[in-house]
């Protein structure tokens, strides 16, 4: 958590591009002066580049001028994540509801194997912490691969890595105190801080680091030095614990395929605030628009099914290909999954589980991954092709994150990137979107790169219901506004190439021009003829 991809132009390319728009290009806007409002912040990824001069995707002017008083079709999106708060006061009124359940009786009524699985299903249980996919790996005996090698060389630094991280959080933290023991409050203000006086060494060294500290991160500086303290205790505790083992509590065998019915109906998971990722996701692309709370979700006639499949640490195959398929049975045509990892023993059995999903017209939305690496050369899990340039299912759409700075800076400096197996870049820096308990907060990451990208595609699949995941796939890559200047990849000046350079379409998501394709595209496709009933 944490292929020749031409082959994804596939399904009549030819009749996908005779609906092209007039291109657009990134030489067609100028960039935007001075410094983003709060309230642009909040929904920069709704706002257009045109009018705005901020590389959002154009949703607020697909609603005012394509959609308007236009119904969609109710469409299901399955967030496959950490879960999701189907309380929230932004999301509740989005939320699926199993209409072959019955609430409560603790039966299975549509006897898919889930009891009462009302609005989704939680395949993790009351587990939410768990391994490395690497450190599984050091659990098992040295078998003299490369995968065995590599990933033990990998291990071995992340854990050296974390060690000097928890010495820094530490110090950060002692610092951190002795400031609150002068000044005697717990909330302090960096004023304060510069305003200190002292002759003891530790309270001068303490102002000098939290001084530091304050000015990079802000007035939440608290709450920050606590998330990376919980970050690096949960790593070395449980991430990379090799005497740690999450699925005990379980009580299943994460290597056979053949226990499905495991795990239980709580989508949210023990505690609300494990399902703080999934429930970001949820909001990013379906929170209820224009009800003054909050902010507004991508797509307005979705409705969001729960699938908690992603602990704090690596997801396990098993539970995703399960995921997958509990989604695609249950009529999810949008699954978003801000999700990956570098290592994937079955992989296999996700790999069925997209193609199972490919053959019942499922869009599958995969989060690129925060590493900025080169997943052309870099192991990425899950993906849609085993050798990194063919692939086997034409319903997966890789998405990388793009910044709200449009310029140089545009591209996400945490974003992985590659040209055969990245198709396609969206906003994903500072994104505001419900968290538990009724909260809203900021994240950033490929994995809310992913939601935006499926919102639009939800969106899509809403208003013209009659095209194909594999269509929509498309539109969404030919239809974006091509970025054509160069770019810092991995946040490094020195590295500078444009999106064309680094992914496969070489455009950012655009839902007004998403919108306008779909429509020629879709009014070019026959209306099915109903079957008249010959009476006998």
């Amino acid at each position: 958590m944490n292929l020749i991809k031409s082959a994804c132009f596939s399904i009549a390319t030819s009749l996908v591009m005779s609906f092209s728009l007039q291109a657009q290009t990134s030489a067609a806007f100028a960039a935007k002066k001075g410094k983003l409002t709060e309230d642009q912040l909040k929904r920069w990824s709704h706002l257009d580049l045109a009018k705005d001069s901020i590389p959002g995707m154009s949703v607020d002017r697909t609603y005012s001028e394509l959609i308007k008083n236009r119904k969609g079709k109710k469409i299901i999106v399955a967030v496959l994540d950490s879960g999701v708060d189907v309380d929230h006061e932004d999301l509740k009124s989005v939320i699926w509801t199993n209409p072959k359940e019955i609430a409560g009786n603790g039966k299975d009524d549509d006897k898919n194997g889930y009891v009462d699985d009302i609005h989704g299903w939680n395949f993790l249980g009351d587990s939410g912490l768990e391994n490395l996919e690497m450190t599984r790996i050091m659990k098992k005996a040295d078998d003299g691969s490369e995968e065995y090698k590599s990933a033990k060389a990998e291990y071995e630094k992340m854990l050296q890595d974390n060690m000097q991280s928890k010495q820094q959080v530490d110090f950060l933290f002692k610092c951190n105190q002795t400031i609150k023991d002068f000044l005697k409050k717990d909330n302090y203000t960096l004023e304060e801080v510069k305003a200190i006086e002292s002759t003891d060494p530790a309270v001068t060294k303490s102002k000098q680091v939290m001084t530091s500290v304050i000015g990079q991160t802000g007035a939440n500086f608290n709450e920050d030095l606590n998330d990376y303290k919980n970050q690096v205790y949960d790593m070395l505790n449980y991430n990379l614990n090799k005497d740690f083992d999450g699925r005990k509590v379980l009580g299943d065998n994460a290597d056979d395929m053949n226990t499905k019915s495991y795990g239980n109906n709580v989508v949210y998971g023990p505690d609300k605030k494990e399902a703080l990722h999934g429930t970001h996701v949820a909001g990013i692309i379906a929170q209820s628009r224009y009800n003054n709370i909050g902010g507004d979700g991508i797509a307005n006639d979705v409705e969001i099914m729960a699938i908690r499949a992603v602990p704090n640490g690596d997801e396990y195959d098993k539970d995703i290909a399960l995921g997958i398929r509990y989604a695609v049975d249950n009529g999810a045509k949008v699954i978003n999954g801000s999700f990956g990892k570098s290592y994937s023993p079955h992989k296999q059995w996700v790999y069925d589980a997209i193609k199972y999903a490919e053959s019942k017209d499922v869009l599958i939305v995969h989060a690129a991954g925060n590493d900025a690496k080169d997943i052309d050369v870099e192991n990425n899990f899950p993906n849609d092709s085993d050798d990194k340039k063919t692939e086997f299912a034409s319903n997966v759409l890789t998405v990388g994150a793009l910044n709200y700075e449009y310029g140089s800076n545009v591209l996400a400096p945490f974003s992985n990137y590659g040209k055969l197996n990245v198709d396609v870049f969206a906003p994903g820096m500072k994104i505001y979107a419900t968290t538990p308990n009724n909260t809203y907060k900021y994240e950033q990451g490929t994995s809310m790169a992913s939601p935006n990208a499926a919102g639009v595609a939800a969106l899509i699949r809403s208003y013209f219901p009659n095209l194909k995941a594999k269509q929509v796939k498309e539109i969404l890559m030919n239809s974006g506004i091509a970025f054509d200047q160069n770019v810092e990849v991995g946040g490094d000046p020195k590295d500078l190439r444009t999106l064309s350079q680094i992914s496969t379409s070489g455009k950012m998501v655009s839902a007004y021009n998403a919108f306008k394709m779909a429509e020629k595209m879709s009014a070019k496709i026959p209306a099915k003829k109903s079957k008249k009933k010959v009476r006998g």
